[in-house]
């Protein structure tokens, strides 16, 4: 069973948005190279948008456990 906060808003503390922070930028710079390296298509397009998704469950990571328990 999924905690019953897991489909709310849950405000990351201070530390998690540095964590986050840190990897948004990790992402934007391998999603750059992914840009300049993959030859234009739609498999371009698929793996940039599916990395998109992957980069945005790292701020799920952080601020929750599998359950969807807030971390602490």
């Amino acid at each position: 069973m999924m905690h019953p906060s897991t489909f709310e808003y849950l405000k990351p503390t201070d530390q998690q948005i540095e964590q986050m922070g840190k990897l948004r930028l990790a992402s934007k710079l391998y999603c750059e190279a992914l840009d300049q390296l993959l030859p234009d298509g739609p498999d371009k397009t698929y793996i940039i948008r599916k990395f998109r998704e992957l980069a945005m469950w790292n701020n799920v990571c952080i601020t929750r456990l599998p359950d969807g328990t807030p971390r602490t």
